[in-house]
């Protein structure tokens, strides 16, 4: 039966990433793989995990089995993180949130969940979307169409072409939105444009479902969900994907969560017993460890306290980073304008550089990035933003 079997070819990143630790080079940089880096180069544990692990470790008296929808209370200090009190208490059981294997396992989750409310939906993404969107989604058997969003031109949102093509959208489809920090281009929607974007699935009755991945990296914890909260208040419908990867460096535990929002608590609960299904058939229990780590840091003040510190440093210096960035650029031999850099929010960005160019990075620079140009900003340090900068210099000159 195995003798079948064809090579399916690697990820890109995590080929990328190989080839970066097989580099020998004293200047190699990684600005491929989507986690964040300190100066030093490391993902380092955040301190509010450590503590909140250590009181676990010395008070829990159980590994038995949680539930296929997780951690009540996970789920609970999740939904209040991503609405806040006030429209979380507003919803009541109008919304229900189920723990998942990370964020990626809460999209698979909302993909089966989508399947059996409407097997004909066509799931909407951005052009560009994350590169795992589709693949991860499509096995639940969904079709795909993209909307227009970013112009590399301009390094900005296409916002007139994609609300225009928003508001053809007919009822029964879906609109995947990142909810802050889009990867892979870093150019977010204003407050206005959510306005807008709500108006559109008001009027046409698509169905939102929001990928937030980066709460607290690109302006706040509150600013980062204004989209979130806009379209949970005034949406009849609303499903929203969250982890706990980026913002806790929660990584490697796989911490996630689906939340759903109907126009009624009847049909929450219809749902949830769907979702749970669902989470029953592909893995049956979500893992615990992380999302107990990360309820106890929530509802702890003096841990909630430290982490949003922590994370408030994390979040200043990739925006620093990208200040420092542009200024290192405008001082050096490149004609080419790279403000944009410092507009974006989150991690990543484009260099808009073509493919040859990244090769070159790569094979000659050791600057790891992947085709599209997309970077890593946390990749880049004082160490080696010269390096990154004159290596750039040279392949665009």
């Amino acid at each position: 039966m195995f003798n079948s079997l064809e090579p399916i070819k690697a990820d890109p990143i995590l080929g990328l990433l190989a080839l970066y630790r097989e580099d020998t080079s004293t200047q190699k940089m990684d600005l491929g793989i989507g986690i964040y880096k300190d100066e030093s180069g490391e993902t380092p544990v955040m301190s509010a995990v450590k503590r909140a692990e250590a009181i676990i470790l010395d008070s829990q008296k159980s590994k038995s089995y949680v539930a296929p929808t997780g951690s009540a209370s996970f789920n609970s200090a999740i939904a209040e993180l991503l609405l806040g009190k006030e429209i979380n208490d507003s919803l009541g059981r109008r919304r229900a949130t189920i723990q998942a294997p990370g964020g990626c396992g809460g999209l698979r989750l909302s993909a089966e969940f989508i399947k059996q409310a409407n097997s004909n939906a066509t799931i909407w993404v951005s052009d560009p979307t994350w590169a795992n969107h589709i693949p991860l989604m499509k096995n639940a058997g969904l079709k795909f169409a993209t909307y227009p969003y970013y112009d590399h031109a301009s390094h900005s949102v296409k916002f007139e072409e994609m609300i225009s093509c928003l508001r053809t959208i007919p009822e029964g489809d879906v609109v995947l939105l990142h909810g802050c920090c889009h990867n892979p281009c870093g150019a977010d929607l204003t407050q206005s444009q959510w306005h807008e974007v709500n108006e559109a699935a008001l009027t046409c009755g698509f169905t939102v479902l929001i990928d937030l991945a980066y709460q607290g990296l690109g302006d706040g914890l509150e600013e980062d969900v204004f989209g979130v909260r806009l379209l949970a208040k005034t949406l009849p419908e609303l499903i929203v994907v969250s982890s706990c990867s980026k913002n806790f460096g929660l990584y490697r535990e796989r911490v996630g969560a689906m939340t759903l929002i109907t126009d009624h608590p009847g049909k929450t609960e219809i749902a949830t017993s769907v979702i749970a299904a669902s989470a029953r058939a592909m893995y049956s229990m979500p893992p615990d460890h992380g999302a107990e780590v990360v309820q106890l840091i929530l509802n702890t003040p003096e841990l909630r306290n430290d982490w949003s510190a922590e994370l408030m440093e994390m979040r200043n210096r990739i925006n620093g980073l990208r200040i420092k960035l542009v200024e290192h650029i405008n001082a050096s031999d490149i004609n080419e304008d790279y403000s944009f850099i410092q507009e974006e929010k989150g991690m990543f960005s484009f260099l808009g550089i073509d493919v040859p160019q990244v090769q070159t990075l790569v094979k000659k620079h050791s600057v790891y990035l992947v085709d599209s140009s997309r970077i890593n900003v946390a990749g880049i340090s004082n160490a080696n933003i010269e390096h990154f900068v004159s290596s750039l210099n040279a392949v665009i000159a």
